[in-house]
């Protein structure tokens, strides 16, 4: 395998002594065994635990609270999948045939646990430390890049702090429409700033999804009113 590898290897700035760890951690259990998925475990344990030293180190005075959002925002799905798109990762993942015909290459969950599965792979092929130089070779440029008062907040927090920084009322949110089987369904959901006279629209597979949209949008929005309602 390590021919078909070699770039991968290169990217991740780490190359196998034990080419077998690598396939394992490439494979979905949709190909068969062994599969990636106690790897995967052991992974998102080694990756939680390298970002916590890594922020801690990062920024001294935060308090646990924030420096748990901001390792969250690092070690979702999204995150992870997006490194490893970077990587072309689904140019090595190994998949089933029904999986692969259903875009599994693609799929943010399959490349977010094969990179997880990855770093817990390189740990077992050498140890601990290798392992944590390849996550922050990966995470180290946008650690760099935070802004740890924003940073991990969803839209609807953002929100929330604008309004109380200039002692307005919280937004309200209500249910515009909802439609679809239970198992597919579509939310519009409107966001309400009474103060402000600002209502904004999202829409979403939940609830919560619609209500971030709104907020998102709402945020958008402000820029217009902002200048009127400083702190």
């Amino acid at each position: 395998m390590s021919g078909e590898t070699a770039r991968l290897e290169t990217a991740l700035s780490y190359h196998f002594r034990d080419q077998g760890k690598l396939g394992q951690a490439l494979t979905h259990r949709s190909f068969g065994v062994p599969h990636n998925e106690r790897l995967e475990f052991l992974g998102d344990s080694i990756l939680n635990a390298v970002v916590a030293r890594l922020l801690f180190d990062a920024f001294p005075e935060r308090s646990e609270g924030e420096l748990s959002r901001l390792r969250a925002s690092l070690v979702k799905k999204e995150t992870l999948a997006e490194l490893a798109q970077a990587l072309k990762l689904s140019d090595y993942v190994r998949l089933g045939d029904g999986e692969a015909r259903s875009g599994g290459f693609q799929r943010p969950s399959i490349l977010a646990d094969t990179l997880e599965a990855i770093f817990a792979a390189i740990c077992l092929d050498q140890d601990f430390v290798a392992a944590s130089r390849t996550i922050a070779l990966l995470l180290g440029p946008k650690i760099a890049a935070i802004d740890p008062e924003t940073h991990g907040k969803d839209s609807k927090t953002k929100l929330q702090e604008w309004l109380q920084a200039r002692r307005l009322a919280l937004p309200q949110y209500r249910i515009v429409s909802q439609h679809g089987e239970a198992h597919d369904q579509h939310f519009v959901v409107e966001c309400q700033i009474a103060e402000l006279a600002l209502a904004a629209k999202g829409e979403g597979a939940s609830r919560r999804a619609a209500e971030q949209e709104a907020a998102t949008r709402a945020l958008d929005a402000l820029p217009t009113v902002r200048k009127a309602h400083k702190p």
